[in-house]
């Protein structure tokens, strides 16, 4: 991809963000609400994946305007799996740090007041042990190209990691296409309030 093209991915993104965290800033808080108990009930119906004790799932403590999360970590821990939650390091955009979630107790304001868990810190390499990666994205598009907010955390930390990726979105940004860079890492579902999870690509 040559500098001019991907000026103009960039600036394709650059709107497409604004506008969907526009109609985000627009919904009110009952909506918010009913999408992040919808989400939480996906837990347990038509979960394409196992989700026993023996297995580990990546996540991440939804903030402001993000499909919320809580109720989702809490169906995951009560299912028995063991649940990670992303770590933003100091310092430029890396690939991200992990530790468990041991419930909402254990949560405090990291970086970006980003919500973290604060138990002992894993590298990136935890993804290794990780089943299902569910994570966050402003849309998702049925290729499986994500957008997420353009610092590229998320990018760094999914290159080698052999999870099942599911972007978490609202039911109306899962859309048809999505500009794309080379480094983007597609996934492979999208979960919704509404629909569940949906196979991409």
């Amino acid at each position: 991809m040559n500098e001019s093209s991907e000026d103009s991915v960039a600036g394709e993104k650059a709107a497409l963000r604004h506008r969907l965290i526009a109609a985000r800033a627009a919904m009110d808080a009952t909506e918010r609400a009913t999408a992040a108990e919808d989400l939480a009930g996906w837990m347990s119906v038509d979960v394409p994946f196992r989700l026993e004790a023996d297995v580990t799932v990546c996540c991440y403590a939804s903030v402001g305007t993000e499909p919320g999360t809580a109720q989702m970590l809490d169906a995951l821990v009560d299912r028995g799996v063991t649940v990670l939650l992303p770590i933003t390091p100091d310092g430029p955009p890396t690939a991200l740090e992990w530790a468990r979630y041991t419930g909402r107790h254990g949560l405090r304001t990291g970086r970006f007041s980003l919500s973290e868990p604060t138990g002992r810190r894993l590298s990136n390499a935890a993804l290794d042990t990780a089943d299902v990666a569910l994570i966050p994205a402003l849309a998702v598009d049925r290729r499986g190209v994500r957008l997420g907010r353009g610092a590229g955390y998320y990018d760094r930390s999914l290159v080698a990691t052999g999870a099942e990726l599911v972007a978490v979105v609202y039911d109306d940004e899962v859309l048809d296409d999505i500009p794309a860079d080379e480094y983007d890492i597609a996934v492979s579902w999208a979960l919704t309030p509404g629909d569940g999870f949906t196979r991409l690509g």
